[in-house]
C-alpha cells in the first residue's frame, strides 16, 4: 500500500486527559457558537465548557451517583456534551439513548442499563413524568430545561450547585481517577439487524478513534462542525463532537433536518459529518435545477471540465470561485464532508470534489466506537470505504473467488464486549478478532469494498449468493427511484428464492419526467415508470439475480435517527400493488 501522510497526533490517555489538553491549548477559544433570537453570535470558550463539566460532575457525584449509570436522552445540544464528559470523566457510565425510541423501549434500556439517573430534554418532561414512578432504581430525574416539576431538577441548577461546592473546596471530580480500559459507555446499537445490544466502550476504544482519524484527516482550530447527526450515536459522538473537541475546532448544532439549509448559512461550517442521503440530495437538486436553467447545465459541465483540468493537471484551485453559487447555498467556508452510515454513489463524491469540496467515506460499527477504515486527505477512492485507521488491522475471512468474505477487524476500538450478553460476545469477538457481520474485499492497496450484510445475502437453490446491496445501486441509479429494499422469499411451490423489491417512487421526478402534476402512487403511469427501471436493471445483471417481483409503496421505509432504513421490519409493509417483472 501506497505509504500516506499521516499528520502528528497528542497522544491520549483518555478523554479527561482529551479535554484537559484542549483547555490549555485552546481555553479562550470557542467550543461552542450558537445564535440568539435576535441573530447575534455567542461563544462558550472551552475554559467555559471545562467549567461546567467540572461543576456539573461535582454536583452529580454529591447526589450519590459515583460510579453508576446515567442515562442521557435529548436533541444535539450543549447540555448534552456537558453531561457526556461530566458523567464519563469521574461520576460513572454514560448511557445515551435514541432520542426516537418509544416509552416503552425507554423505560426497557433504563432497566436493562441499571441506569441510576437520566438527563433528559424538556422535550421528554411529558414521557419522563408517564414512566417515572415505574422505575424505582432511577433515584434522580434531571432535565436540561426549566421545569415546574418540583421531582426533577435541573442542569442549570447542578451546575450552580456544583460550582458552589468546587468553591468551597471539593475536588472529588477533578480528583476521581479514570481507568482506560473500563466500560464507561453503554450505547444501544439501533437494531437494523435485529434486537439491541448493549456495547460496552472504553476511554481507550474512543481515544483510538480520536487520535486514529485525526491523523488522517486534519481539522484545525479555525473549522466550524455544523452537528446535524444524533450524538446518541457513536459515528457522530465521536466525529462530530469529541474529536472536535481534540482539535479545538468548535461547534454549532443544526435546529433539525428541515433547518440545516437556514443553519448552514447562519454558522457557514467548514466540516459537516453527515450520511449519504443529505448529499446525494443535494447533488440531484444542483443537477435538477441547472437542467431548469437554460444554459446552466452546459456551463456547468464546462466549469467542472476546466477547474478539474486545472487543479489536476496544473495544481491551480479555482473551484470555489467558478461554483461561488453552489458554495454560498451551504454557507460559503464548507470544506469537508465525512461520510459513513451507509454507502455514497462515487458519482456524488466526484461531482462534489469537482465543485471544490471534499468527500471521504468511512466504515464503522458501534462496536468499534466506530471508525474502523476511512478515506483519507491524501490517500482515497470515491468507489471504496477507505483503508484501515492507524492502529486498526483489517482482514477478509474465508473470501470467495472474487474476494468477498466477511469483514474481520482488531485494534484498540474495539469493544470491550456486549452488556450482560457473553453468549453474543463470544460469537462475534474471537481469537481478538471483530467479526463485523460485513461482506467485503480488501484491493492490493488495502482499501476497503463492502458488499453487503452476511444477513442480507440471498442464497438461491443453486448455491448463488446474491447481495441485495448490489442490486440496490443499480435501482438507485435512476432518479425515478426515492428509495427501495431487495429481498428474497422462497416460493413454497418451486422451492426456490425468488428476488423480490419494494420501491417508493420519486413522484416529484416522475411527474416532471411525464409532464403530469396529477398523477399519484396509483396510477399506471407510474407503475410502468418502475416497471421499467426494473426491466433495465435486469438487462445488466446474470438472469440468477433477476429481480422478479416489485412491490411499489406508498410511503417511504422507515428509518433509524442515522437515516439507515430499518430493513427487517419492512417485508411486510404499506403496498400499492406486487407487479411480476
Amino acid at each position: 500500500m501506497k505509504k500516506a501522510k499521516l499528520y502528528a497526533v497528542r497522544p491520549l490517555k483518555d478523554l479527561k486527559d482529551m479535554l484537559e489538553q484542549s483547555v490549555s491549548l485552546f481555553g479562550s477559544r470557542p467550543a461552542f457558537r450558537k445564535r440568539d433570537v435576535n441573530g447575534q453570535m455567542h461563544a462558550i470558550t472551552y475554559n467555559e465548557f471545562n467549567r461546567d463539566i467540572t461543576a456539573l460532575g461535582t454536583a452529580l457525584i454529591d447526589l450519590g451517583l459515583k460510579d453508576k449509570a446515567i442515562a442521557v436522552i435529548g436533541e444535539n445540544r450543549y447540555e448534552w456534551c456537558v453531561t457526556y464528559l461530566a458523567v464519563v470523566n469521574g461520576v460513572g457510565t454514560i448511557v445515551p439513548l435514541d432520542r426516537e425510541l418509544s416509552q416503552a423501549d425507554i423505560g426497557n434500556l433504563l432497566e436493562q442499563s441499571q441506569s441510576s439517573a437520566v438527563v433528559f430534554s424538556e422535550k421528554y418532561l411529558d414521557v419522563v413524568q408517564a414512566i417515572k414512578g415505574n422505575f424505582p432504581a432511577v433515584k434522580h430525574w434531571i432535565c436540561m430545561g426549566e421545569t415546574d416539576d418540583s421531582s426533577i431538577v435541573s442542569v442549570c441548577a447542578l451546575i450552580s450547585d456544583g460550582q458552589k461546592s468546587v468553591e468551597a473546596g471539593s475536588n472529588a471530580w477533578q480528583n476521581a481517577v479514570i481507568d482506560p480500559d473500563k466500560p464507561l459507555i453503554l450505547l444501544f446499537t439501533s437494531g437494523t439487524t435485529g434486537f439491541a445490544k448493549g456495547v460496552m466502550l472504553s476511554h481507550k476504544n474512543i481515544c483510538a478513534v480520536i487520535t486514529g482519524v485525526s491523523a488522517t484527516v486534519k481539522v484545525l482550530p479555525e473549522d466550524t462542525l455544523l452537528s446535524i447527526l444524533p450524538l446518541h450515536h457513536t459515528y457522530e459522538c465521536t466525529l462530530g463532537f469529541l474529536t472536535i473537541i481534540y482539535s479545538g475546532a468548535s461547534i454549532a448544532f443544526s435546529e433539525g433536518l428541515k433547518h440545516i439549509p437556514r443553519n448552514m448559512k447562519e454558522y457557514s461550517p467548514s466540516i459537516l459529518v453527515t450520511v449519504p442521503l443529505l448529499l446525494e440530495n443535494v447533488y440531484n437538486k444542483v443537477w435538477a435545477q441547472a437542467e431548469k436553467e437554460k444554459g446552466t447545465k452546459r456551463a456547468l459541465i464546462i466549469g467542472q471540465i476546466i477547474s478539474g483540468f486545472l487543479y489536476n493537471v496544473l495544481g491551480v484551485d479555482i473551484r470555489k470561485k467558478l461554483f461561488t453559487k453552489i458554495h454560498n447555498n451551504v454557507g460559503g467556508n464548507l470544506r469537508l464532508f465525512i461520510v459513513g452510515a451507509a454507502a455514497i454513489d462515487p458519482k456524488v463524491s466526484k461531482g462534489f470534489r469537482k465543485w471544490g469540496f471534499s468527500v471521504l467515506q468511512g466504515y464503522g460499527l458501534t462496536e468499534c466506537a466506530p471508525l474502523v477504515a476511512g478515506n483519507r486527505d491524501s490517500l482515497f477512492k470515491d468507489s471504496s470505504a477507505g483503508v484501515a485507521i492507524p492502529g486498526v488491522e483489517l482482514k477478509v475471512d474465508n473470501p470467495d473467488k472474487d474476494g468477498v468474505g466477511e469483514i474481520l477487524t482488531r485494534g484498540e476500538n474495539v469493544m470491550l464486549g456486549y452488556y450482560n450478553n457473553p453468549k453474543e460476545t463470544q460469537r462475534v469477538l474471537k481469537d481478538g478478532w471483530f467479526h463485523t457481520g460485513d461482506l467485503g474485499k480488501i484491493d492490493h492497496k488495502g482499501f476497503l469494498y463492502i458488499t453487503g450484510r452476511c444477513k442480507n445475502v440471498i442464497v438461491t437453490k443453486g448455491g448463488k449468493n446474491i447481495f441485495p446491496e448490489e442490486l440496490e445501486s443499480y435501482i438507485k441509479d435512476s432518479p425515478l427511484v426515492g428509495e427501495c429494499i431487495v429481498y428474497g422469499e422462497l416460493d413454497a411451490n418451486s422451492g426456490e428464492t425468488e428476488v423480490k423489491v419494494q420501491v417508493f417512487p420519486n413522484l416529484d421526478v416522475i411527474r416532471e419526467k411525464l409532464k403530469s402534476i396529477n398523477l399519484n402512487i396509483n396510477t399506471e403511469e407510474i407503475k410502468k415508470a418502475i416497471q421499467d427501471v426494473i426491466t433495465n436493471v435486469n438487462r445488466k445483471i446474470p438472469i440468477y439475480k433477476h429481480i422478479r417481483q416489485v412491490v411499489i409503496r406508498d410511503t417511504e421505509f422507515e428509518k433509524t435517527t442515522s437515516r439507515k432504513i430499518k430493513r427487517h421490519q419492512q417485508l411486510v409493509s404499506p403496498q400499492v400493488e406486487d407487479n411480476r417483472v
